[in-house]
């Protein structure tokens, strides 16, 4: 296993965020795949699975010559760091509990409508968001970094960011992007009930973990829902319900049985679990050193 890379990759993404200066490793993967959408485009399995195979295999090879010629932890642990995004979540969340424009702010977080959002959906897509990501940017990358290394990691977000931008079911998609899609199910499946799991522990509410397989078998996604059913637990609030997606409402199940009113505080307490991420990390550390 990879722990030492894991917690040193972690907690560079925890103090200095996403490095500006340089072109993040998903941009060329999202570069790859409109490129090859562009010249190769066919609204079929077979040519999407081509193309989430030959992006696999390039970002395999890249990645396997990293780790041949690097041997410095460190130097692997900030290259793995660029494909966590705990303060980039953390940030943008709270950034919009702040902002001046709230609807504004949540429309680059979220694909639902945001025109005519009350305060309440403001603060319901802010938890959702979060809670989905935490499985989808934190802790699926931290496990996959931990088990597989660098390749691991970035396969990973290879896959995910295949199925951020082809993964849709529309007439567009649905053939095209459909093996990437399902890749993205398989290999969220473990983190996202690892998630689930997390947020019980760390509000020290076993029932959260129940409601996880309780509310989040009901979700579109295999795997989003666990996450976000948890939330819902710890904070004794309803997530999900009726959406507006494109200028239509999406009939979507809700998630927990608690208060319908979202406050800014239900917010911030979801958003506080990254302190208590920190805290595992260094007993991690802690432990590590005393053996």
């Amino acid at each position: 296993m990879f722990l030492d890379i894991v917690l040193m990759a972690f907690f560079i993404d925890r103090i200095f965020g996403e490095f500006s200066f340089i072109k993040h490793p998903v941009i060329f993967m999202g570069d790859f795949i409109s490129w090859f959408e562009k010249k190769f485009y066919q609204n079929s399995i077979l040519r999407g699975s081509i193309l989430t195979v030959s992006l696999l295999i390039f970002v395999f090879a890249i990645t396997s010559i990293l780790e041949a010629l690097i041997t410095n932890h460190i130097l692997l642990a900030i290259i793995a760091s660029t494909g966590i995004a705990s303060r980039m979540l953390y940030d943008s969340v709270y950034g919009v509990m702040y902002s001046t424009n709230t609807r504004e702010a949540i429309s680059m977080l979220v694909s639902r409508d945001t025109k005519d959002m009350t305060l309440n959906d403001v603060n319901k897509a802010c938890i959702e968001t979060y809670a989905e990501n935490l499985s989808d940017g934190v802790v699926a990358p931290l496990f996959y970094l931990l088990f597989f290394g660098i390749s691991g990691l970035f396969i990973y977000k290879a896959v995910n960011t295949l199925d951020s931008m082809v993964g849709y079911r529309n007439e567009k998609y649905e053939k095209f992007g459909k093996f990437s899609a399902i890749l993205d199910d398989v290999l969220n499946y473990i983190p996202a009930k690892i998630t689930a799991f997390l947020i019980a522990i760390f509000f020290w509410d076993y029932k959260a973990f129940i409601d996880s397989f309780k509310y989040g078998k009901l979700h579109d996604s295999p795997n989003a829902g666990y996450p976000i059913a948890a939330m819902a637990s710890v904070l004794d609030i309803k997530l999900g319900g009726p959406t507006s997606y494109f200028g239509k409402v999406k009939d979507k199940p809700y998630f927990g049985d608690g208060n319908e009113t979202i406050s800014r505080n239900n917010v911030l307490k979801a958003i506080s679990l990254r302190n208590r991420f920190d805290l595992l990390m260094l007993l991690i550390v802690a432990v590590g050193v005393i053996i």
